[in-house]
C-alpha cells in the first residue's frame, strides 16, 4: 500500500517527493517518449539522453528501435548508453545544472532482472536486490540537486499475463518500482494514444 506524506511502498518508507524528478508512465507506443523529449527540447541548459536498452549484434529489431530514437534526438544532447549501473552513472555526471531524460525504466529494470536471474531457480529470489537497485538510483537522482531529470517507464500490468515465471516476476517487480519512482517524483505524468493525463501533483 501507498501512503503519500511519509512516503511508503507496501509499508516500506522510501524518499520524499523529488521536486526535480518528472516521471512519465503509459503503455508501449504511447507516445511517453516523444513527450519527454518535447519537454526537454524547451531546456535551455545542456540534456543528457541516458539510454537503457542494450546492443545485442543477433537483434536488429533492436537496433533499428536505436536508430530511431537516436534520429529524432537533436544533436546538442549528449547520449549515454547505460544498460546497468545507472546510480553510478548518475553520481558521474558532469555538474549541472543540466537535464537528465532517462529512457528507460522498464528496459532497465529487465536489464538488472536478467543479469540476475541465471543464479536463481526461483525468479522471485531477485526481488530483494533489485528493489535495492531501485532505492539507489532513486538515491543517486535526490542526491544531484544541480540536475532535474524526467525518467520514463512503462506500464506492463494492463496486459496479457506473461506465460512464463520470469515474465510475471518481471512485470510484478517493474511495477513495485514504478510505484517507487511515481511516490518519489515531484511530477507523474500518464501517455495513452497520444493524450497525456497528469497524475501528480
Amino acid at each position: 500500500m501507498i501512503r503519500i506524506g511519509r512516503l511508503a511502498v507496501e509499508g516500506k518508507p522510501i524518499l520524499p517527493p523529488s521536486e526535480h524528478l518528472l516521471l512519465i508512465t503509459g503503455g508501449a507506443r504511447s507516445g511517453k517518449s516523444l513527450l519527454a523529449e518535447a519537454l526537454a527540447s524547451q531546456e535551455k541548459h545542456p540534456v543528457h539522453y541516458i539510454a537503457t536498452m542494450d546492443r545485442w549484434p543477433e537483434d536488429k529489431e533492436a537496433a533499428q528501435r536505436i536508430a530511431r530514437h537516436r534520429q529524432r534526438r537533436p544533436e546538442g544532447w549528449i547520449t549515454h548508453e547505460i544498460p546497468v549501473g545507472l546510480d553510478k552513472a548518475i553520481a558521474g555526471l558532469p555538474a549541472g545544472p543540466a537535464l537528465v531524460v532517462i529512457d528507460c525504466l522498464s528496459v532497465y529494470i529487465s536489464n538488472l532482472v536478467l543479469g540476475n536471474s541465471m543464479v536463481h531457480t526461483d525468479p522471485y529470489g531477485i526481488e530483494a536486490e533489485i528493489s535495492a537497485q531501485v532505492e539507489l538510483l532513486l538515491e543517486a537522482i535526490v542526491a544531484r540537486r544541480d540536475l532535474n531529470f524526467i525518467a520514463v517507464t512503462n506500464e506492463v500490468g494492463w496486459g496479457v499475463v506473461p506465460e512464463n515465471a520470469l515474465g510475471r516476476a518481471y512485470r510484478d517487480m517493474l511495477g513495485s518500482a514504478n510505484q517507487l519512482f511515481a511516490a518519489g517524483a515531484d511530477t507523474v505524468w500518464l501517455s495513452c494514444a497520444g493524450l497525456r493525463l497528469r497524475l501528480k501533483p
